[in-house]
């Protein structure tokens, strides 16, 4: 019987069943994360999200460590500048999953070290600005976009595909947390520091901080580049100046404030009272205890409303403040008298504790049924 030489080996090889293909360790490796890479980005940025809880209690401790922020403003700044000169932005940017290894390591490295930064900053102005705010006021709006912000600096998909993609999309991104920031950082560094005078210092740095992401320094030799920078300066500050009152005052915020009719010998309310009745009124009392961490830059002032209306504004002179046991802790203590109090009664009050610019610290608020 003959055997077909395409089916039978020749006698004097040894056939064998073949051996299964085993991955080197490293071969492993990169299969698990092409396979569960996003997963694993997912989970980091779950991680991510428990540090900055972590950051945002650590900042309830105190406001001495705002002034540590300035380095961290200041190696962001290096980083993004320094990014976008090695990789571009928008189409220029390299896809990532096509570049080489060196550019993917250089990617990754920057993007975590930007990424921990903001984090870090983020994460620690959210307190602050919380109680700086007023809800349902104008200035309730940003202490939302500084927490949008710090979520975003979780997600390290969105970061590094969307936000570090655009050079315009970074630059906003970095001039909102250096603003929010530098409102904390300048009272921190010089005390006493004026809310206002804070606030307009924040716009100009950042401003200038916002240029510096897009232009090259050769191109700050062209007058006519000055002559842009220099009026956004002036359009920038002036525009902030106009909006003060959408800005909470950080880190001033109220800590306790209550209406009352009568007042005990050692300052406190006898009675706080949230719902009361007209014909119980002859005199109104408010008393509000507002804490400035970084000193008393500010004069501040009573504003008592009507639905909505200004009846009375009770100006510091003529306030009674005393130090409380609190420190950096002002009390401010101002009444409505029969000559002051409208006709009608009935309806919502508010006691609204303000600087003389005009910035919101915090609100009291009552109604009177008629």
């Amino acid at each position: 019987m003959r055997h077909d030489p395409q089916t039978t080996p020749p006698a004097n090889v040894r056939v064998v069943d073949p051996v299964p293909y085993a991955p080197t360790p490293r071969e492993r490796v990169r299969l698990f994360l092409k396979k569960h890479g996003r997963k694993l980005w997912w989970l980091h940025s779950a991680y991510a999200l428990g540090l900055g809880i972590t950051v945002v209690v650590f900042a309830k401790k105190g406001f001495d460590h705002a002034r540590w922020l300035a380095f961290s403003l200041g190696a962001a700044w290096l980083l993004v500048v320094l990014f976008f000169r090695l990789h571009g932005s928008g189409k220029a940017q390299a896809p990532i999953h096509t570049a080489g290894t060196k550019h993917k390591l250089r990617f990754f490295a920057m993007t975590y070290a930007l990424k921990n930064l903001y984090q870090g900053m983020l994460f620690f102005l959210l307190p602050f600005y919380w109680k700086s705010t007023t809800f349902w006021a104008p200035n309730a709006w940003f202490v939302v976009v500084l927490g949008l912000c710090a979520l975003l600096s979780t997600l390290d998909i969105v970061f590094d595909r969307i936000v570090f993609r655009f050079r315009a999309l970074a630059a906003v991104f970095h001039a909102v947390t250096l603003f929010g920031c530098l409102n904390l950082v300048v009272p921190a560094l010089f005390p006493e520091t004026r809310t206002l005078t804070s606030l307009l210092v924040a716009t100009a740095i950042t401003t200038l901080g916002f240029f510096t992401i897009h232009l090259e320094s050769r191109l700050l030799r062209d007058k006519r580049w000055l002559l842009v920078l220099g009026l956004s300066l002036v359009g920038s500050v002036s525009l902030v100046y106009a909006g003060r009152t959408a800005i909470p005052p950080v880190p001033m915020y109220v800590s306790h404030g209550a209406v009352g009719p009568i007042v005990l010998p050692d300052g406190r309310l006898g009675m706080e009272v949230s719902v009361l009745d007209a014909s119980v009124i002859d005199k109104l009392i408010a008393i509000t205890d507002v804490v400035a961490p970084g000193g008393k830059g500010d004069s501040l002032v009573h504003v008592w409303k009507h639905d909505g209306n200004e009846v009375h504004r009770a100006t510091e002179n003529t306030s009674h403040v005393v130090e409380p046991s609190a420190k950096g802790t002002v009390r401010l203590r101002s009444a409505l008298t029969d000559r002051q109090l409208p006709a009608w009664l009935g309806g919502h009050w508010s006691v609204d504790v303000e600087t003389l610019d005009g910035q919101l610290v915090g609100r009291v608020s009552f109604t009177v049924t008629e």
